[in-house]
């Protein structure tokens, strides 16, 4: 198998040797040392694991790496850390041991990519066979999107048959995740992570209102709308959007597809919960 291999780092001498010698052995793609990009580069590339070339990477290079922690344990890939004794030690403090393999310079680009092979070969062993998002079946597509039970609800509730449904659509699973959970109290919560299992969802399920990515892979958060508005079964929906775009020009070209609302990435709990209250029926 030819895994794929996410360079990061300021050591250009080695992602070079990497893309001269060892792109038949590897799909290679480079990252910059920003976080966006990373995560970008995670959703969009879903790369077997990030390895890191080190060259005098800074403190605040390094706070990158600790932030984006979180997010490589989500996505279940792992990182390989490359550079001298005393780069890989600093690394290691400033992050918290994120690294799972450790290769320490001098070493040969050949133990260098015998080392990484063999560790992502156990790896993937180890952790199960990854799930491509975009290429589920029917079967799984109807279990990513059915909301889970709901659980006996207090006085203060609604009894779980009167909640209204939700259904939210966005192709990245950690922020269905966090949105399910801030919701899921008081509204029942379907997911999607993308148009075609959410028309799937709409066509066997009964959905209240529409949270929607803007920006998607494949069909976007527009076309979705534009489909939505055009069918008659859902043409009444509401559907407000969920955007990281903050460019006033395009916020103005997200209000002409006229959708009810919509709300910047990252999304605030409370204005989350607000325009919901004012726009589901």
């Amino acid at each position: 198998m030819r895994y794929r291999i996410l360079l990061a780092g300021k050591n250009n001498v080695i992602k070079d040797d990497f893309f001269g010698h060892l792109e038949k052995d590897f799909e290679l793609q480079t990252v910059s040392l920003r976080f966006g990009d990373i995560v970008s580069h995670l959703r969009y590339f879903k790369p077997h694991a990030l390895v890191v070339c080190m060259r005098n990477e800074s403190d605040d290079d390094i706070g990158v790496f600790s932030a984006v922690k979180s997010r490589l344990a989500n996505y279940n890939v792992p990182t390989i850390l490359i550079g001298s004794e005393e780069e890989c030690g600093e690394f290691e403090t400033g992050t918290g041991k994120m690294s799972a393999l450790v290769i320490t310079r001098p070493a040969s680009l050949r133990n260098i990519r015998d080392s990484i092979f063999e560790f992502v070969e156990n790896w993937q062993k180890e952790k199960g066979e990854e799930t491509a998002f975009d290429e589920v079946d029917d079967k799984q597509a109807d279990k990513i999107i059915q909301a889970k039970p709901a659980e006996p609800a207090e006085q203060i509730e609604p009894k779980p048959e009167e909640k209204k449904n939700i259904l939210v659509v966005d192709d990245d699973p950690m922020m269905l995740k966090l949105i399910k959970e801030q919701l899921k109290d008081t509204y029942s919560v379907a997911t999607a992570i993308n148009s075609n299992i959410a028309f799937k969802f709409l066509e066997k399920k009964k959905t209240d209102l529409i949270l929607l990515d803007y920006e998607m892979p494949g069909e976007n958060g527009a076309q979705m709308l534009e489909k939505v508005r055009n069918n008659e079964a859902t043409a009444q929906l509401p559907v407000i959007f969920l955007t990281g775009i903050n460019d006033k020009d395009k916020i103005r070209k997200v209000l002409e597809l006229k959708p009810q609302g919509y709300l910047l990435k990252p999304i605030d709990r409370d204005k989350l919960r607000d325009i919901i209250q004012k726009n589901i029926v």
